[in-house]
């Protein structure tokens, strides 16, 4: 007999909290958001045009990543002013086109190939203005802006995209991509407006939330701004009434934690000491959902600390290095020209094989399990 849905996730949530051990390893999968750069043109490349202004993956390329890498998550960016149109505003109406590709990729990694996928809204908990992200566009719940989305209406966004994968046991919720620059206290809200908007929707998945002050692993117990006070007062009240809730952590290895440069001068084990006791002092898990380095010695090696760190400390349960994707091209993702993306068969802007050829076989793959848990094997059910 098949296990139950809700058996599966209600034993992973135990699992989570009771093991420290890599659940989830792999990759993100940037695209979905692309295509509306443009300063002082906001609406521009929307809605956009799948496979021209932006794609959400190539089949081929999770066929080699799950098949021949053997990863088993991916985080699949899209973008909430095309999921939710403009004329729309956030909520529970969507564009049914942009949908339908986005649930193709998801329905793709996770029902053909049998791997997760995280579902990122790639918007900085921002919306109606992509054009300069990230810093563009109204913060969500921002009461003295008219024209910013409401923090109900995050929730009916929730609500409405959890309830049509609620029966998919392999997706996870990622809340938002980096928030920064707001009241940590509006991050909490709108992280807990989205907690009981999935689960009012039947979906009893993993939820992944974010911190403020770009979600860093580093800055965990600092002030970033004047309002942004530390993460670590707020976002231990988190109320999951399944407990099967994750922290979402960014952690870049160069000299000001963005991923800019080829260089790395900042080392995680040292930089993440203090979110891991936090983390410990609340019983919380995390994922660290963005990471990555340069294509050099010094990189390759931080990187292996890093996920070494992780591997060792049971706070940490899964990671996803940042990032392969369709249209990336010759472009860096991540940390200096010399790296490129992670897209297997792509090249650098100089012409040399990118990162898939060098820091993903010399930094990431050595640190995949070999055998990564599951809702189904950690409790032999046959699912």
């Amino acid at each position: 007999m098949l296990c139950g849905f809700a058996k599966i996730v209600s034993l992973l949530a135990v699992s989570q909290a009771a093991l420290g051990k890599i659940i989830y390893a792999g990759i993100n999968e940037s695209g979905g958001e692309f295509g509306v750069w443009s300063p002082g043109n906001p609406g521009f490349g929307l809605p956009g045009r799948l496979g021209v202004d932006y794609a959400f993956i190539n089949k081929s390329t999770v066929d080699i990543f799950v098949d021949q890498e053997k990863i088993n998550l991916f985080r699949v960016t899209f973008l909430m002013e095309r999921m939710c149109p403009l004329q729309y505003g956030l909520g529970a109406r969507f564009n049914e086109t942009y949908f339908n590709a986005f649930a193709d990729a998801v329905n793709y990694i996770t029902l053909k190939k049998g791997a997760y996928a995280m579902l990122d809204p790639h918007n900085y908990m921002r919306y109606n203005d992509p054009s300069q992200q990230p810093f563009s566009g109204s913060v969500i719940g921002n009461s003295s802006d008219p024209t910013a989305a409401t923090t109900k209406q995050f929730g009916q966004f929730w609500h409405e995209l959890a309830r049509r994968f609620a029966q998919n046991p392999k997706v996870l919720f990622g809340i938002n991509n980096e928030p920064h620059d707001m009241p940590t206290e509006l991050v909490l809200k709108n992280n807990q407006e989205a907690i009981n908007a999935i689960r009012s929707a039947g979906a009893r998945q993993l939820i992944v939330a974010p911190g403020n002050a770009w979600t860093g692993g580093h800055s965990w117990t600092e002030w970033s701004c004047t309002d942004c006070k530390p993460s670590s007062d707020f976002m231990y009240q988190l109320v999951d009434p399944l407990h099967n809730l994750a922290i979402d952590v960014h952690e870049y290895l160069d000299i000001d934690f963005s991923g800019g440069h080829d260089a790395c001068e900042q080392p995680a084990p040292q930089n993440l000491e203090k979110l891991t006791a936090w983390l410990k002092e609340h019983k919380l898990k995390a994922i660290i959902s963005e990471f990555g380095g340069g294509n050099n010695e010094g990189c390759i090696n931080m990187l292996s600390e890093m996920l070494e760190y992780l591997a060792a400390n049971d706070e940490y349960i899964g990671w996803t290095v940042w990032a392969a994707g369709p249209i990336w091209g010759t472009a860096s993702p991540c940390c200096g020209p010399t790296v490129g993306s992670l897209e297997p068969g792509a090249i650098t802007s100089e012409g040399k094989p990118n990162g898939f050829s060098t820091v993903w076989p010399a930094a990431i793959k050595p640190h995949i399990p070999a055998s990564k848990l599951s809702a189904c094997s950690l409790f032999f059910s046959p699912c």
